[in-house]
């Protein structure tokens, strides 16, 4: 299947499915959110948007990439976020690459966002979905992330190969990659020591994250893609 693996910079036309890639650390961080209870994800395209939206609507939280700062209720970490409780709530999120990367292909008819967290079921509901070529949308560094770009090629090969593609090779890419010698260091703020980690955990949550319009917002939301070949139900 001719997939294409492309940075942000290089999206010059709409792609009929997209896959959008951040896997340290915005959409380990969004399936985290999920698993923590948060109900939907508003991706915004600025700071001050996410605070104008947190401060519009009531029960709104807002989450940011760096330091934590004014305004803001979260910071762009599993390792922080893992502990929290966020039932029923709506999360605006703005990150460097990630966000910027599903806003890009917002008006795409299939947009999913996806890290190593939820690579197979990724894959699971692209396969039910009979989605044809996917553009998977490399985030960092320009679409250069290694991280990113083993991700996406580990999830293409999963929609052929199931569940019995090896993922080690993969993961050792994204191990040594820049961005993970940058969180391991410390370099990056707003990070917990075992960011590294709770990003190259496979498979770890059982839907794929898929972003739609809302009321003119673009929502992130789990969809549980069960083991077998049954449609994907949204959660």
């Amino acid at each position: 299947m001719d997939h294409r693996f492309v940075g942000i910079p290089e999206l010059t036309d709409v792609p009929r499915v997209a896959v959008v890639i951040d896997v340290m650390r915005a959409f380990t961080v969004a399936a985290w959110a999920f698993s923590r209870g948060v109900e939907r994800i508003v991706l915004a395209s600025t700071e001050s948007e996410a605070l104008a939206l947190k401060e519009s609507h009531s029960g709104w939280l807002a989450l940011k990439d760096g330091a934590p700062a004014a305004g803001f209720d979260a910071v762009n970490s599993p390792g922080l976020l893992r502990s929290r409780d966020f039932a029923g709530r709506t999360l605006v999120q703005k990150t460097t690459a990630g966000t910027v990367g599903a806003l890009a292909v917002a008006d795409a008819p299939l947009v999913l966002c996806a890290s190593f967290v939820v690579a197979g079921p990724t894959a699971r509901f692209l396969r039910t979905e009979d989605a044809g070529p996917v553009t998977f949308v490399v985030t960092g560094e320009g679409g250069r992330a290694e991280e990113d770009l083993a991700c996406a090629e580990y999830i293409a090969q999963r929609m052929t190969g199931g569940d019995d593609v090896e993922a080690g090779p993969y993961l050792h890419r994204a191990r040594t990659s820049g961005a993970a010698a940058d969180l391991a260091a410390g370099r990056r703020s707003g990070c917990h020591p075992d960011d590294v980690e709770l990003c190259l955990e496979t498979d770890r949550f059982p839907f794929a994250m898929v972003a739609r319009q809302e009321d003119s917002l673009t929502v992130l939301r789990p969809v549980e893609v069960p083991e077998t070949s049954a449609a994907p139900r949204s959660r």
